[in-house]
């Protein structure tokens, strides 16, 4: 059998397994609550590799990878920065917000957020939320289609117009079949396969560069990427633009929305050992990857396709072809998350609280469908880096929730007008600063802290000051 044909049959298989899931989690999708957090009664095995799962994706198996091959050694930063962002959201938010959510009901962040302000400012609050997160999603989405067009497209020589769509129309049907059961579910199994190439492929590069020691001295020897700068002020920048990366995940709406759904504090024990596992594994098995990939395979056109380059190279064409499909799927467990979060955004943040629950679901599956479309014109239309695509997005979504997300949760109570002009502003800043024409290099300190840091001071100067009691 040659490596096309294991890719397809493993991806045949795997798709129908996904649309199964799809359908057995229909049976358990009867309103909103049920799809959008599955009825809050999410395992902790489920709850924490889904939410990893669609933290991750194509930005980790192709984008870490592919700038530790770019980069060199620097691209170790990158390590302790999502680390970081993983135990924030697991023993800082999880817990709060878990609790939290179930005594205001709160089925979406932007929600939970707006049910803290004074009711005059709710709806405000609301659409400017729904307006950032269908904003950002089209983007982050589109880079995910982006990354699994390219990968089928070299797997079977298909244009890329057609790799995209097969991606995506997988993906939908999953989704809207079944919500946020079966999204989480394929999120689980995805999440492991990506865990399994993490632990494989990397062994099998450091074989042949000859262990650790003559890695690091090949390493040493090789200059760092020609963007990177690692002295002086220029270093410390680029070190603390990419720990700013970590920053971003108490904001990201697809991933805690896991810890609303969780069953109990059990299940978030559980689920924070086994997420914290897992980031272990994927980020270090990624950047052992591409920085074994510089090493043995110096000069790829393109950084972000030396995880394909080296199962090709290293392992056996059967084998080669059943991993590469199964990180193909793996890819897509961050669209569906989004597909879902924007969905819950327009029918449940926008929509009539009056509606059925018949209508609400139709409406919701009907917001799958068109932003899947925009999606998947933004991917063909006006292609970009994963990296710089995906990078952006995360942050304007984290700086617009994230700073307001860890004051609520510190028992801040924020003002209608100040969680305004927060948001508004962690997304505003973010964005203009991505767009200046400048060449701002990796670590990008300022897009990456700057709206955060502003962001927070706004929502921290305009809370709702308690009054003092005799």
């Amino acid at each position: 059998m040659s490596q096309a044909q294991s890719i397809l049959l493993t991806l045949i298989v795997y798709k129908i397994v996904l649309v199964l899931i799809g359908v057995w989690a229909s049976r358990r999708t009867r309103d909103n609550t049920d799809f959008f957090l599955g009825g809050r009664h999410l395992g902790p095995t489920v709850a924490a590799i889904s939410a990893s799962a669609s933290s991750s994706s194509a930005w980790t198996l192709l984008s870490v990878s592919g700038m530790a091959y770019l980069w060199g050694l620097p691209a170790l930063w990158l390590f302790p920065a999502t680390l970081m962002g993983f135990l924030i959201n697991w023993i800082y938010v999880a817990p709060r917000l878990m609790r939290e959510s179930r005594n205001n009901g709160a089925i979406t962040l932007t929600e939970f957020l707006a049910d803290s302000v004074e009711p005059g400012g709710r709806r405000s609050v609301l659409t400017l939320g729904a307006g950032i997160v269908l904003f950002s999603f089209v983007f982050y989405i589109a880079a995910q289609f982006q990354a699994a067009g390219a990968a089928f497209a070299t797997s079977f020589g298909l244009n890329t117009a057609t790799a995209v769509s097969i991606g995506a129309t997988v993906v939908l049907v999953y989704t809207l079949l079944g919500g946020f059961w079966a999204v989480s579910v394929t999120d689980t199994l995805q999440g492991l396969l990506m865990a399994l190439t993490a632990l494989v492929l990397p062994i099998i590069a450091m074989a042949h560069v000859g262990g650790w020691d003559a890695l690091i001295d090949a390493l040493r020897t090789m200059p760092a990427g020609a963007t990177v700068q690692t002295s002086g002020i220029a270093g410390i920048g680029f070190v603390l633009g990419t720990l700013g990366i970590g920053l971003g995940y108490p904001g990201q709406p697809h991933v805690v929305n896991r810890f609303m759904a969780l069953r109990d504090r059990r299940a978030l024990a559980q689920a924070r050992v086994i997420a914290i596992a897992w980031a272990i594994v994927i980020y270090g098995g990624m950047l052992l990857l591409g920085l074994c990939g510089r090493v043995l395979y110096a000069g790829l056109v393109e950084s972000e396709h030396i995880l394909f380059e080296m199962a090709t190279r290293l392992i056996s064409p059967v084998a080669a072809g059943v991993m590469i499909a199964a990180v193909l799927s793996a890819i897509m467990s961050t669209a569906d998350s989004q597909l879902l979060v924007a969905a819950s955004a327009v029918t449940n943040d926008l929509g009539d609280p009056e509606a059925g629950h018949r209508a609400s679901l139709l409406r919701s599956r009907l917001v799958v469908v068109a932003i899947s479309v925009l999606a998947v014109i933004l991917a063909l239309a006006v292609p970009d880096r994963i990296f710089t695509r995906v990078l952006f997005a995360w942050h304007a979504i984290g700086s617009a929730f994230g700073p307001a997300l860890v004051l609520r949760l510190a028992g801040v109570r924020l003002s209608a007008g100040g969680l305004l002009w927060s948001m508004g502003t962690g997304f505003g800043l973010t964005a203009i600063l991505h767009w200046l024409p400048y060449e701002a290099g990796p670590g990008d300190t300022l897009e990456r802290l700057l709206p955060l840091l502003a962001a927070t001071l706004i929502a921290w100067s305009t809370r709702v000051k308690r009054q003092a009691t005799l």
